[in-house]
């Protein structure tokens, strides 16, 4: 017997040994590559490669985001196929049975669970989540935008189906940065709901931590266009300044602001009634529902007189995240505020917080009208739902983030864009 046990110790030892010289010529290889032991041991497993286990890395994302045409459109037909759709379909239930075991599911889903550079740690984010439904897409825009020192609010709509909840829940419950809001709303499209959803996260942040530098507002449908790490260099160069869109508010808008409105049916709808002009003669702004803010503008939104009066205003207007932020961002003694004089106006093309495509200022690449080019996804309400042809345009733009991302449409348009930010991101290191 005490033969037997030597035996099997040698061949144990012989076994590591074995293993040790694969282990080595594996990272030989490596650093032929110019990549560090440290770097192989500690960040590799955390890149996504084609050996992962999912139907999309059939594409080829490095052709799709150089723009290769005969790459876009077999990515177009795997899309529509019923095969893949089915495939890449993730269930709710999944997410609520996965996240049992909380360090298994983070491994498996690669989550960045540590700090990859003291420029990042020194300058944590707050984050807002309104979301509602298709909890995949959730779940994968966290996992994008994820970092163990920045702070995220999730807001998920009281309506929306208990799965989804449970979903989001559980997969929350799996960060100590990451909660659901203390108090949901039941939002409702261009009403005052969407405004008091991240109003609510706003305050959960602010008295959460008192840390973090910045505030991010996102929905469902957006996705980052860049790396944690280039967030927060394109934030420090704002020097405490804010960036969205903030301009005159155009003719065809003004009827928002100046009639009452009121849910009718779930739906906002006039009443006839004539509104009183806005508190403290303050000028009304245009701009749209997404927002890049220090943490002295959520403090003002929080306690500053002059918006609490602008906000209660506000309430029975139509599409209030529309004009809220922007107006506020004109406010003298905000913190980042800009004058409101049409000189300091900003477009959303100009502005950092979202790449947005409208419709109607599409164009063929040699139009001198058009302000982008055409969608290469499809139209919801005139944005685009973008599609893997724009990812080459998207990511050379500015803006930290986009929308509109559909996983159910076009799955590896947020694929491919995933792949990129983390291989991004992770050779920054070597």
């Amino acid at each position: 017997m005490w033969f037997l046990k030597r035996g099997w110790q040698l061949r144990l030892l012989q076994f590591i040994a074995v293993l040790g010289s694969l282990w080595m010529l594996f990272l030989l290889s490596q650093l032929k590559t110019g990549r560090s032991a440290a770097y192989i041991l500690r960040y590799q497993w955390l890149e996504y490669t084609d050996d992962d286990e999912s139907p999309e890395k059939v594409c080829n994302c490095s052709a799709i985001l150089l723009g290769e045409e005969e790459e876009i459109q077999q990515s177009k037909l795997l899309s529509i196929s019923k095969d893949f759709q089915k495939s890449t379909q993730i269930p709710d239930e999944y997410y609520i049975n996965a996240t049992k075991d909380c360090s298994k599911f983070k491994t498996s889903r690669k989550y960045i669970t540590f700090p990859l550079s003291e420029e990042e740690e020194d300058f944590p984010l707050a984050y807002s989540m309104v979301v509602h439904h298709k909890v995949h897409s959730f779940e994968r825009l966290l996992r994008a935008i994820y970092a163990p020192q920045n702070i995220y609010c999730v807001h998920v709509d009281k309506k929306s189906p208990a799965s989804v909840f449970i979903a989001i829940n559980a997969i929350t419950s799996c960060f100590p940065n990451v909660f659901m809001v203390s108090k949901a709303v039941n939002v409702v499209y261009a009403g005052w709901t969407r405004v008091q959803a991240d109003l609510n996260c706003m305050a959960d942040l602010y008295n959460t931590s008192t840390t973090w530098k910045y505030f991010i507002n996102l929905c469902g449908q957006d996705f980052p266009l860049k790396t944690n790490l280039e967030i927060v260099k394109a934030l420090r160069s704002l020097k405490g300044g804010n960036s969205m869109e903030s301009e005159e508010m155009p003719q065809g808008k003004k009827g928002r602001v100046t009639n009452v409105h009121e849910v009718v049916d779930g739906q906002m709808q006039r009443t006839g009634k004539t509104k009183d002009p806005a508190p403290f003669n303050l000028p009304i702004l245009s701009g749209n529902a997404y927002i890049v803010v220090n943490r002295g503008y959520v403090r003002s939104v929080l306690e500053d007189k002059r918006i609490q009066a602008l906000i209660e205003w506000a309430k029975d207007t139509y599409s209030p995240d529309e004009f809220l932020w922007a107006t506020i961002q004109r406010i003298p003694g905000v913190p980042g505020s800009t004058w409101p004089n049409r000189k300091f106006d900003m477009t959303d093309m100009n502005a950092i917080a979202r790449m947005v495509k409208w419709h109607w200022h599409e164009g063929s690449e040699d139009s001198l009208q058009a302000v982008y080019p055409e969608c290469k996804g499809h139209h919801v309400r005139s944005i685009c739902v973008y599609g893997a042809g724009d990812l080459q345009w998207l990511i050379e733009q500015h803006h930290l983030f986009a929308n509109k991302f559909d996983a159910d449409r076009d799955l590896i348009a947020i694929y491919c864009l995933e792949k990129y930010l983390r291989h991004k991101a992770l050779i920054e290191l070597v």
